[in-house]
């Protein structure tokens, strides 16, 4: 990604993303010091043109798979091994298992009518590189939940009613305006999917200062350089 050309702003920008049916779902906000000002999501097409914004992006969660191991595998990445030791079978991390196993990101084939998930990952896929992960983490929004909720998994499904206002609960507590994310409407997004690029939009504020944790703590990466990481 190249440099940002013109004046340095006195702000720096971070966004939560996840892939949706409907395109590429992202959350930003505005960070200078202790203040933290999320703004409205948008829906991009393709995951070059978040890279490609400006003013662009310091810090980008997304929810895909970054790196992978270097034949499909019933065995998961260690980095998923830990995100299900901490959630307890929470979905998100046995659905991505689910796909991870038998695909391989980088063979280029196209799913006509097929998960749209592999696509978005794909589509990760041929934009990453070693240089590409100072700015772009991969992040799970349970992750992100387990850490807004003191480390604790949430009771409920975020599939249900009960589960989407525990979920508010936890982001409104430590993300003052959420709300302008949580309550926006954008043609085929769902509330979930509002609260999980939040939560991921959480997670980048986390990365920006340092105070993200990493799994698993020591390195691993990847036949292509990548780490192989999750971050909350």
């Amino acid at each position: 990604m190249p440099p940002q050309k013109g004046h340095r702003l006195p702000y720096a920008v971070v966004a939560g993303v996840a892939p949706t049916a409907s395109g590429w779902l992202v959350a930003s906000a505005k960070l200078r010091g202790a203040t933290f000002a999320p703004e409205e999501p948008r829906l991009f097409d393709s995951f070059r043109e978040v890279l490609d914004v400006r003013p662009s992006f310091q810090i980008i969660v997304v929810d895909v798979p970054i790196g992978s191991l270097d034949a499909p595998s019933i065995e998961p990445r260690s980095c998923d091994r830990e995100a299900h030791a901490l959630l307890a079978g929470h979905e998100s991390a046995f659905r991505r298992d689910s796909l991870l196993g038998g695909i391989d990101l980088e063979d280029g084939l196209h799913f006509a009518g097929g998960d749209f998930l592999i696509e978005r990952w794909r589509e990760v896929a041929r934009e990453m590189s070693p240089s590409s992960q100072r700015v772009v983490y991969e992040g799970l929004p349970d992750l992100s939940f387990y850490q807004l909720n003191e480390y604790e998994t949430p009771l409920w499904s975020s599939d249900c009613d009960e589960g989407r206002d525990e979920r508010r609960t936890m982001l409104e507590r430590k993300v003052p305006g959420v709300a302008r994310v949580l309550d926006a409407e954008l043609l085929g997004v769902v509330p979930r999917e509002l609260s999980d690029v939040a939560a991921l939009l959480w997670t980048a504020r986390r990365v920006f200062g340092h105070s993200a944790a990493r799994l698993p703590s020591e390195g691993e990466w990847d036949s292509r350089g990548l780490r192989m990481e999750l971050v909350m």
